[in-house]
């Protein structure tokens, strides 16, 4: 099944669904971090430096990181703490 977003309704929809259907593994982690840089985006803190390095800090934690393009770009990034997933199938919610 595909789901496509767009807009921020659909955005919604996803995260909504993503908080009562939690993953497991690994994506769990990749989603929280997702979630934070959707709230970003919805807080319209994006329109700002900070908010801009902050989403693109957020993206240097999730899955394989951030591209070449955007390394080169943005030359000082620091990736954000990624949550922790445990074995047990309880995630560390910070």
């Amino acid at each position: 099944m595909q789901y496509r977003v767009t807009s921020t309704k659909d955005l919604d929809i996803l995260l909504y669904h993503f908080d009562n259907y939690p993953l497991i593994t690994q994506k769990w982690a990749d989603y929280q971090l997702f979630k934070k840089a959707v709230n970003i985006f919805k807080n319209k803190q994006h329109l700002t430096g900070e908010g801009l390095k902050q989403i693109i800090n957020t993206r240097a934690s999730m899955n394989l990181g951030i591209t070449k393009q955007l390394a080169n770009t943005f030359t000082e990034i620091t990736p954000v703490p990624r949550p922790m997933v445990f074995d047990t199938g309880v995630q560390d919610h910070n």
